[in-house]
């Protein structure tokens, strides 16, 4: 015989797979130490600063 199936249960399943899926998801893109927003922090200084060192000058 076939295994009886609780759609309530497979319909929360869903949705909790759903949810850590969309955590993980986060913790990739916003879980970042301390330390490693101050190095990409003055990475971004750094290029900037490099950037702005080549702009002509637009006053003459």
């Amino acid at each position: 015989m076939s295994k009886v199936t609780n759609l309530n249960q497979v319909r929360k399943q869903r949705a909790r797979a759903e949810k850590r899926a969309a955590g993980d998801a986060n913790a990739a893109k916003f879980g970042r130490s301390k330390a490693q927003r101050q190095i990409e922090a003055a990475q971004t200084e750094k290029a900037t600063r490099a950037l702005d060192q080549h702009l002509r000058d637009r006053d003459t």
